[in-house]
């Protein structure tokens, strides 16, 4: 039986997390962090865990055997850290850290202490994206030549722990990046991970177009990124991120190749289409993704619950996310100074 802790008790731990925790029969759910006491406190109380005053404290229980990291994105690094350092296993929310350089210290801590770093990606556990993945490494639509991969939806004020304009989304001090983090880095690593190649260049604009604080001035973090993603296997695309899709959610990807043209999660009635060149046509109605409103299984908690179990490599692990990172924070420099940034190795 392994014994997790969850650390931040806010929406993501509450509605993803815990949940399916819950549903892993090798699982038993210990401890409980948060900055919120209450909350934390109640946490532990409905599902018969302890609650910590401190994560230190927390960290010591020698019983305690790994966590899950749901607190915000500027102390994503400072947790993900300390658990490292205190050899707990982590499943660490994305975005992995708010610097680079933090993403590159936990995932070589991580290798040091001999520890699970999986990072919640969990675009890439999806039914479309595998098979999709399975159809572009079998040449269904041969060469890719490039790809629109877009997230959008009206915005995080329903979905925080404490909702509407003042959720800690729209505060930089808390959250470092707006739209980017938190739909772009999901995008990112996706293609990436299907094109099967890493993003080279970026060139991006990063901006606050609509979202308005209490006082009606512009949210202090991005509500939109569109980038231009240079691959290193020649392909070149764009990611969209938005909180003003104020409509039906957007989480599609489109690839493009010489034999074809996979459109994953664009249609109402299929999660995938594949459109031949030569006019065929082949639907796939696998399950329908993820959004705000509707709330299914990941997978994440079961395949880092797996890895830890059996000892391997997992399916999303630390090192595999830095290029996607990388991605992010070169978008981020691009928006800033105005050109193309290389990504170095």
């Amino acid at each position: 039986m392994l014994n997790v802790g969850i650390i931040g008790c806010g929406k993501i731990a509450q509605i993803r997390h815990i949940p399916e925790y819950l549903n892993n029969k090798n699982v038993k759910i210990t401890s409980f962090f948060d900055l919120n006491k209450e909350r934390a406190q109640a946490l532990a109380e409905k599902y018969q865990g302890k609650a910590f005053d401190s994560l230190d404290d927390m960290l010591k229980d020698q019983e305690l055997d790994a966590v899950s990291i749901c607190s915000a994105n500027t102390v994503h690094a400072e947790h993900a850290l300390k658990a490292l350092e205190n050899h707990k296993h982590v499943l660490l929310e994305k975005p992995m850290a708010t610097k680079l350089e933090d993403c590159i210290k936990i995932v070589e801590l991580a290798r040091k202490n001999n520890l699970k770093l999986m990072i919640d990606q969990n675009q890439r556990l999806a039914k479309a994206h595998a098979k999709a993945k399975e159809l572009i490494e079998k040449g269904e639509i041969g060469k890719i030549i490039s790809f629109r991969t877009t997230f959008g939806h009206g915005g995080p004020e329903t979905w925080s722990i404490d909702p509407g304009i003042n959720s800690w989304f729209f505060d930089k001090n808390r959250s470092a990046m707006g739209a980017l983090g938190d739909l772009g880095v999901h995008k990112t690593d996706l293609i990436s991970y299907l094109v099967g190649s890493r993003i080279k260049a970026v060139t991006a604009k990063i901006a606050t177009i609509d979202k308005k604080d209490a006082k009606g001035n512009p949210v202090s973090v991005d509500d939109n990124a569109f980038c231009i993603y240079e691959m290193e296997n020649g392909v070149i695309g764009t990611m969209t991120a938005s909180w003003t899709f104020y409509g039906r959610e957007d989480n599609s990807t489109i690839i493009y190749g010489q034999k074809g043209i996979l459109r994953i999660y664009d249609s109402k009635d299929y999660s995938i289409e594949l459109l031949g060149a030569d006019g065929s046509v082949v639907n796939y109605d696998l399950d329908r993704i993820q959004t705000n409103d509707n709330q299914t299984s990941t997978g994440i908690i079961d395949a880092f619950v797996d890895c830890i179990e059996n000892n391997h490599k997992p399916l999303i692990d630390g090192e595999s996310v830095l290029g996607a990172m990388k991605a992010v924070f070169a978008a981020m420099e691009s928006s800033e100074i105005g050109r193309r940034i290389e990504i170095k190795e």
